[in-house]
């Protein structure tokens, strides 16, 4: 079977996001291996057809129009370890990732635990949390490149940096990642103890996309919005957390629109009353790929 044949058509994005919000895909489809990622990749590039890869649907937010494009889903799923070398498909979820390595005793992951995304996510988020990033025990990462081969390139050949990496530029998809881990006894304590922490002070059972701004340098952007007393405020479906400022939730019914504006609020609130800038972490994926989307 030609992998233009699994091609769905009509995709609700909702399903797909921790956030519960958006259209439909015009096309759609689930990756499982990286020889698919490479055979998609090409089939793409002659199409010319814009996509976009997703993992746990997490750290995004849809257009209401959904996207005018194919949707890609990460499920490259595979754990390979040896005394402390760890590789790992991209749709690994980090989080159970984090979790099993330490209950083994091994650590370096601990901090994912909780976190609600993909390897791959990740690897192109730096995803971070507890002092600690993805890239802190990153050793390579296999992509597909934009002529559909598989590369794999060491960490030292890569950019990482707060919230972002050389991925946010070109069209590189992240099928794989290598890590070097540490024995460590109490490995497990520190992930029980970051998992309990961030049950209690995140809203995790509620849809969200993470944070949705990033810290600025030597502060909290959580801090500063609850600050200005926006805890609790709304627009349509969309809720600043209660119980940590720095998400903004789906009550149920809330567009990306409700979304948007809430954002906009907040940042704009923060300038008037604290001079600080704050910048979007959550990715507003656009209903066509170059359009703008609306701080």
């Amino acid at each position: 079977m030609s992998i233009e044949t699994r091609i769905e058509y009509s995709k609700s994005l909702k399903v797909l996001s921790t956030f519960g919000i958006g259209g439909d895909a015009r096309q759609f489809i689930t990756i499982h291996t990286i020889e698919e990622m490479g055979e998609i990749r090409k089939y793409v590039s002659k199409e010319k057809i814009p996509f976009w890869v997703i993992g746990k649907g997490s750290n995004s937010l849809f257009d209401d129009r959904g996207f005018d494009g194919l949707v890609i889903l990460n499920k490259i799923d595979f754990i390979e370890f040896d005394k402390g070398k760890l590789h790992v498909g991209a749709g690994t979820s980090f989080s159970l990732l984090g979790a099993k390595m330490a209950r083994k005793g091994w650590g370096g992951l601990e901090f994912a635990s909780g976190i609600p995304g993909s390897v791959g996510g990740a690897i192109y988020m730096n995803a971070g949390a507890n002092g600690m990033e993805t890239c802190d025990h990153l050793s390579a990462v296999g992509f597909i490149d934009e002529a559909g081969n598989f590369i794999e390139k060491k960490k030292m050949d890569l950019a990482f940096s707060y919230r972002t990496s050389s991925f946010h530029e070109g069209d590189k998809m992240i099928v794989s990642g290598r890590f070097e881990l540490e024995k460590r006894e109490e490995a497990r304590e520190k992930q029980l103890k970051i998992i309990e922490y961030r049950t209690a002070t995140q809203p995790y059972g509620e849809k969200s996309a993470g944070c949705i701004f990033r810290n600025p340098q030597g502060g909290s952007a959580g801090a500063l919005i609850e600050a200005c007393g926006l805890k609790g405020k709304k627009i349509g479906g969309a809720e600043v957390s209660t119980l940590h400022a720095n998400f903004i939730v789906n009550r149920g019914d809330a567009t990306a629109q409700d979304v948007l504006e809430l954002a906009t609020v907040i940042r704009e609130t923060i300038r008037e009353k604290t001079g600080t800038e704050l910048e979007m972490e959550v990715h507003k994926i656009p209903f066509r790929l170059g359009e703008h989307v609306p701080s």
